[in-house]
């Protein structure tokens, strides 16, 4: 077994079935399935268990067995020892079934009956299209392969994002899943919530007296939070995307979820319920900030050709594979909320995420407003060229990606006779601090889910009022035509109107 990089009671000891449906996908291939060999490599897993691939394909045991051990051979992020992997994968089962026939579930639960190869306690995971969602539910409880909750054993079952397409879909989604399951059976996954620097923010924030205090209005001038991405439709995913687009696939989870670990109230506790109510009352209180015209609020894009730095043409987002020549989806989004309540008023909180962008990378910046009275100037230095400029305010940044870590931008004086100010960085890195790799989002979440801590899961009130803050934007999608912007930029330069009335603009770096 590999060494354990983690500490405290985290191994689960309950014996128990994994079902993944959608087992020939993607998703199962690079994740799922390593995530949970790294689980069993560091003795995280029970002695017991049983993973059962379930999806349409033909294929036997024996043939899921080896594509399973080429994945984790593949995207296991420790080394890979070849009598562990030979020992996981005899845990491994596969199951052919139609995700849409009842059938399926009818023999899978006459596989269930013998409880030494499958354990009573049950894990299904959902990586499937989202419209058979409630179809996979309501099947599973109709073949009895869903456990009452307080029970003896326990059902979970896991679903992947978008949690619907908008405030209606995601109501009659919520209600359709509680029609067979309790909510404490339901996990929706937001893999960005397995990632550590996310996990960090609440540490961050409430484990040191030094910080908590300046985050409210008094000290904060605003927050910016960029999810940005360098590549476009490849691996087929025109498809999907075309469906869904920036808002729907980045901001109604991801960017909202960032949204409310930075800015929410101290928990009473670190509880789950505790720490989702307070992300509920945060996106409560969140709304755009509209002056006149939701225009004001919101600028969407679509990327046009270009050519990259080999000199080879970049489609245009309308020329993708499985793109609708004349679609009028965004591949950008950027967006000026306000939030409010007493910690936060009047402080704008910009969101922005896109496809094609100048550099891959995910953060939260929180700039902070400059001293009142501004007793020094500062520099800017190139090298030996120096420019004199104006105080630059502080910056909180917590990055989550590439390169995890928090910074801090602060002024020092410039070694030297004359007394002017420079930006320095305080800076912590997980590679600087760590030398072992950091753990896959969803390896962790798997290990949370196996221990029913539904902590970084999102609740269904909290799915619902997540759509309620870009359901205006839904409604007036007319009024927000996309702008075209080069392939390798930020976006378009429409998107920096949202800083009206704000000392800053976006960072680029």
């Amino acid at each position: 077994m590999a060494e354990k990089e983690t500490f405290g009671e985290i191994r689960v000891d309950e014996p128990v079935s994994i079902v993944i449906f959608g087992a020939s996908g993607d998703l199962a291939h690079r994740k799922l399935i390593p995530a949970l060999y790294i689980a069993y490599a560091q003795d995280l897993l029970p002695s017991k268990f049983t993973i059962v691939g379930f999806a349409r394909r033909d294929y036997d045991d024996a043939t899921f067995r080896g594509m399973m051990t080429e994945s984790v051979e593949e995207f296991s992020r420790i080394p890979v020892e070849d009598e562990t992997v030979a020992r996981f994968v005899e845990h491994i089962r596969y199951h052919r079934g139609d995700i849409s026939t009842p059938a399926a579930y009818a023999e899978l639960m006459e596989k269930f009956r013998d409880v030494e190869t499958y354990p009573e306690n049950r894990l299904y995971y959902l990586s499937v299209i989202p419209s058979l969602f409630e179809t996979a539910v309501e099947f599973l409880k109709q073949s009895g392969l869903i456990a009452s909750p307080g029970g003896s054993h326990w059902t979970r079952v896991v679903i992947e994002k978008p949690f619907g397409k908008d405030l209606e879909s995601a109501e009659t989604l919520n209600a359709g899943l509680l029609r067979h399951l309790d909510e404490s059976q339901i996990y929706r996954i937001d893999h960005y919530l397995g990632k550590e620097t996310v996990q960090n923010i609440l540490s961050f924030r409430f484990a040191n007296a030094i910080f908590e205090p300046v985050f409210n209005r008094g000290y904060v001038d605003h927050i910016q939070i960029t999810a940005a991405e360098t590549v476009g439709m490849e691996s087929g995913r025109g498809g999907y995307y075309d469906e869904y687009g920036a808002i729907r696939d980045m901001v109604t989870n991801h960017l909202l979820q960032l949204l409310c670990l930075v800015t929410m109230e101290p928990p009473g506790d670190l509880s789950a319920e505790a720490i989702r109510n307070e992300k509920v009352k945060v996106l409560n209180a969140a709304k755009l900030d509209i002056r006149k015209d939701i225009s004001d609020a919101v600028c969407r894009g679509q990327y046009g050709s270009g050519v990259d730095d080999n000199g080879q043409r970049i489609k245009s987002y309308c020329e993708e594979d499985r793109i609708d020549p004349n679609s009028q989806t965004e591949s950008f989004v950027a967006m000026r909320l306000k939030i409010d309540n007493w910690r936060w008023a009047g402080v704008p909180i910009f969101l922005r995420t896109g496809k094609r962008m100048g550099k891959k990378g995910t953060e939260i910046a929180v700039q902070f407003k400059v001293p009142p009275l501004q007793l020094f100037q500062q520099v800017e230095c190139e090298e030996d060229v120096c420019d004199i400029t104006r105080i630059k305010p502080n910056t909180l940044i917590f990055r989550i990606q590439p390169d995890e870590g928090i910074f801090l931008k602060i002024g020092t004086k410039r070694p030297g006779m004359q007394f002017v100010v420079e930006d320095v960085n305080m800076d912590f890195s997980y590679s600087g601090k760590w030398n072992k790799s950091l753990p896959e989002a969803y390896e962790r979440l798997l290990i949370d889910t196996l221990h029913g801590d539904s902590t970084l899961f999102t609740r269904s009130d909290e799915a619902e009022a997540e759509w309620r803050v870009v359901q205006p934007i839904l409604d007036h999608f007319d009024k927000l035509k996309p702008y075209s912007y080069p392939p390798g930029e930020w976006g378009m330069p429409e998107a920096d109107w949202l800083f009206h009335g704000v000392e800053g603009q976006w960072r680029n770096e």
